[in-house]
């Protein structure tokens, strides 16, 4: 190991002691490393000098050695690379590039990553005027050793030739760069496992302020903000506060991966929490208390970010050089009391809001129903104030102007998450105050209860603008049909207003919905239906998702819940708007079609004068339509009809039994072997379909098989025929939640499935390797009510490849047989219901359950349930 090997382990061995002696001392611990490291390298350039000694220089032989970046901000995580310019004169000398080589080698060698230009000072300057990385990394230069002259030639050149009469053009710049990373961060504050330097609401926009300040004024301290006239001193204590947070996060994340490690990952939040010292409360864990105070240090990020450019954007505005903030069209000077500053909405004195406190709430109305943005100094006003808005909780104008902005049509979630950010949302609705910033430590929820919120009602505006007919074309009709739409946004509003607390969230918001419905305006029958639909938020999402559709009981089940077609068509479209805010990928089109399904049924169950529709008559329906499609004679589809039950036609799709005929009249054309076919079934998922002779343990051959070949089963219904044969669909997708579209990956798993199905013994399931941020306890639960026919078990456990063959093993070891599955995953968990009977084809009894239950649970823990055993 070289001497800077040994001195820069020693550095980081410091720092870790540092960092856990102290954790929220992050930003001293940066700039300690950031003083260890400038030692490191000044020792690799004077190394370098000492190996190339030069007693009488020419004019060309001349390095300067130049921190950039954050290291020139004398900022440093424990792994952060280390930005090096080196300046030389034109043109450029051997003796220079000498110097330099052995400067980087020695560095290399100690392990540092190194990020190097070497720049002559007209290079430098023709590259900073066309490239933005470049003349950021300028801004925060920092002469380290060499030949100072060089540097201070180049640096009074970059200020004269680069920076001067280009601040406007620069700020808008970086605004744009700060929009591309956002996108490609997330484009939210409130992701879970949000990324600390680049992710919106992180450190790198807090560096972008002080880029834009330093730029534009020169300063060279963040406190210098103040005197800028870009932040008020409260403004830069918060600004402070969570420059020193975001610090005291990254060094601990670094330290805790042992790399370069940004992203605040599931598996790293636990670890953070509590080595920062939080604890756990009733109803809120030590991770979501850390994670709530990440989440409003990046809000107040966002509120900092909209001060700091309203200021900036009026002192640029002075020299007429505004930077493009967003313009509008002229409208009156004054409007309802508010100004009208450059077509944003103002206030007229700094005591607006506490002459009368309503106003807080006039002020979001307003901005809502004139399509107009709100001027960041009445941002800053009403955060100021914000705590004003406890006085008029109960004053009915405040509360219709709040209902006002919840119900517009037009993007409510933007005027929402700006009452948000300003605190106004909170003080005024305190239960929505205990969500803000309120994470789930799962890998289901992407964002926030607040944000998830917010965005479920802009979902809701844009399917009521029909924006998402495409998408939903049933629920795009059906909101035309509601007799109350602020009775359903109000409900979206209030779904998940409880989550945080200790007690399901459904009843508790249930109780919140009765408490704050009639404060908003919303008589006894709309309060009673808001709370109805907040504590049955769940209902249709669960039992399409973990119930066999094809099962009377299913269908009158939910309809007694339910009750009438009006609750119905509210449940759907919240469900639809609450499924798709969890974030991106969680909607796909099985699930649409399962709550589709789901809703005609029950709509018809519901429907006045509804008869139910004798089995046998939709039976024989169906089973003419497959004859006009298939075109067989008469005996031949009654033979094939005649072998298929009548829940195999009950349950099906009708494009599914055309598929499954033709695959059968193939499978029998020659010798009986098992026949597997992989139909390309959506953008989502892939249909598997088997037709072999039925015998004990075929499903689970089946489960292992498509386990062997990576695939996941996320919904499969199981049939067998009058004359002994087995016919299962299954829908299945890919490791990454996709479906099967390449032809050798769909050969390679028909192999798989083929090699499970023929084999004579039974196959054995891979090892399971248990590495997760996540506890979850297996649990089992059998309902006996829930069908007429037969048991319905669930168990639920943490997802894994094969957890399904695992189960399927242990069912076909009772003696038991699956008449339907029902797989659903939730991030890290997964939820498996089996429609059951025992070999007789009865419901199981009381010592069959007893036994069931804990092989299952045995199936569903860490430990795999081997084949052999």
């Amino acid at each position: 190991m070289s001497q800077l090997a040994g001195r820069l382990d020693a550095a980081r061995a410091t720092l870790f002691a540092a960092i856990d002696a102290a954790p929220s001392e992050g930003r001293r611990h940066a700039a300690d490393f950031a003083r260890a490291i400038d030692d490191l390298v000044r020792s690799a350039f004077a190394e370098a000098l000492a190996a190339y000694p030069n007693h009488n220089p020419s004019s060309g032989e001349k390095v300067s050695l130049v921190a950039l970046g954050g290291y020139g901000r004398e900022e440093m995580a424990p792994f952060s690379d280390v930005d090096l310019m080196f300046l030389v004169p034109q043109p450029r000398t051997p003796w220079c590039e000498q110097v330099i080589e052995a400067t980087l080698y020695a560095l290399w060698d100690a392990k540092l990553k190194v990020g190097q230009a070497i720049r002559t000072p007209s290079e430098l300057i023709g590259l900073a005027r066309s490239d933005l990385t470049v003349r950021t990394a300028m801004l925060e230069g920092r002469f380290l050793a060499g030949d100072r002259a060089l540097y201070d030639e180049a640096d009074g050149r970059f200020r004269r030739e680069v920076v001067v009469g280009t601040a406007a053009d620069f700020v808008s710049a970086k605004l744009a760069e700060r929009d591309e990373r956002h996108e490609k961060f997330g484009d939210s504050r409130y992701l879970v496992e949000p990324n600390v330097k680049n992710g919106k609401g992180g450190l790198r926009d807090l560096h972008t302020l002080l880029w834009v300040g330093r730029y534009v004024h020169g300063i060279h301290d963040a406190s210098e903000l103040v005197t800028a006239g870009l932040l008020t001193p409260s403004e830069y204590a918060r600004f402070d506060r969570a420059m020193r947070f975001f610090w005291s996060v990254r060094c601990l994340l670094h330290r805790l991966a042992g790399r370069a490690e940004e992203r605040l990952s599931f598996a790293h939040q636990r670890e953070l929490a509590t080595a920062l010292s939080y604890a756990d409360r009733p109803g809120k864990s030590a991770v979501e208390r850390f994670m709530h105070m990440y989440f409003l240090q990046a809000r107040t990020v966002g509120d900092l970010t909209g001060q700091f450019l309203a200021q900036l954007d009026a002192q640029l505005g002075e020299q007429g050089r505004r930077f493009a903030l967003p313009t509008f069209l002229r409208r009156p000077r004054r409007l309802g009391g508010f100004v009208i500053d450059r077509g944003r909405l103002a206030i007229p004195h700094e005591r607006f809001f506490r002459e009368d406190p309503r106003r807080l709430l006039s002020l979001f109305a307003l901005a809502a129903r004139e399509k107009m943005e709100i001027h960041p100094s009445a941002m800053r006003a009403a955060t100021r104030d914000s705590h004003l808005a406890e006085q008029v909780r109960d004053d009915p104008q405040a509360n219709a102007c709040f209902l006002e902005v919840l119900t517009t049509r037009d993007h409510p979630e933007l005027v929402l998450r700006w009452m948000n950010e300003a605190n106004v949302f909170g003080r005024f609705v305190p239960d929505f105050r205990r969500v803000v910033g309120q994470m789930q430590f799962d890998m289901y929820h992407h964002y926030t209860v607040d944000e998830h919120t917010i965005r479920a009602v802009g979902l809701l505006a844009a399917l009521e603008r029909g924006e998402l007919g495409n998408d939903h074309p049933v629920a795009t009709a059906l909101f035309k049909q509601i007799a109350s739409r602020r009775v359903l946004y109000v409900a979206v509003l209030l779904h998940d207003i409880a989550k945080g607390r200790k007690g399901d969230h459904s009843i508790l918001g249930a109780e919140v919905a009765r408490e704050l419905c009639p404060r908003f305006g919303l008589d006894a029958g709309e309060t009673d239906t808001v709370a109805w639909l907040v504590r049955q938020h769940l209902l249709l999402s669960r039992t399409a998702f973990k119930r066999d559709l094809a099962d009377p009981q299913t269908i009158d089940d939910l309809a007694a819940e339910v009750q009438s077609p009006e609750r119905l068509r509210l449940l759907l479209l919240l469900t639809v708007v609450d499924i798709r805010a969890v974030g991106p990928g969680v909607w796909t089109e099985w699930k649409r079609k399962l709550l589709v399904s789901l809703y005609e049924l029950a709509e018809e169950r519901l429907r006045p004068g509804y008869r139910q529709r004798g089995r046998t008559e939709e039976v024989a329906a169906r089973q003419e339509a497959l004859t006009k499609a298939l075109g067989w004679s008469d005996a031949a589809a009654r033979q094939h009809a005649d072998r298929l039950t009548d829940s195999y036609w009950l349950a099906e799709p009708a494009d599914w039994i055309l598929d499954n005929a033709r695959q059968i009249a193939a499978a029998e054309s020659g010798p009986e072997a098992p026949s597997v076919r992989i139909e390309g079934e959506s953008d989502t998922a892939t249909r598997v379909s088997i037709f072999a002779r039925d015998r004990p343990g075929l499903f689970y051959r089946i489960c292992a098989g498509l386990a062997a070949g990576g695939a996941s089963i996320i919904g499969a219904r199981i049939h067998t025929t009058r004359d002994g044969k087995a016919l299962d669909n299954l829908l299945i997708q890919d490791a990454q939640g996709r479906p099967y579209v390449d032809r050798r990956r769909r050969t390679r798993l028909v192999k798989a499935v083929l090699g499970a199905l023929e084999g004579s013994e039974l196959p054995v399931l891979p090892p399971v390797v248990a590495d997760h941020a996540f506890t979850l306890v297996p649990s089992v639960t059998i309902a006996d009510n829930a069908s007429r026919r037969f048991t319905v078990v669930e168990v639920r456990a943490f997802d894994r490849a094969g957890l399904l063959a695992a189960l399927a093993l242990a069912i076909h070891r009772a003696d038991m047989i699956v008449h339907s599955a029902h797989i659903a995953t939730y991030g890290e968990k997964a939820v498996d219901v089996f429609y059951l009977t025992d070999g007789d084809g009865r419901k199981l009894g009381p010592a069959q359950v007893a036994a069931l239950r804990p092989a299952l649970l045995a199936a569903a823990a860490d430990r795999p349930v081997s084949a052999a055993a």
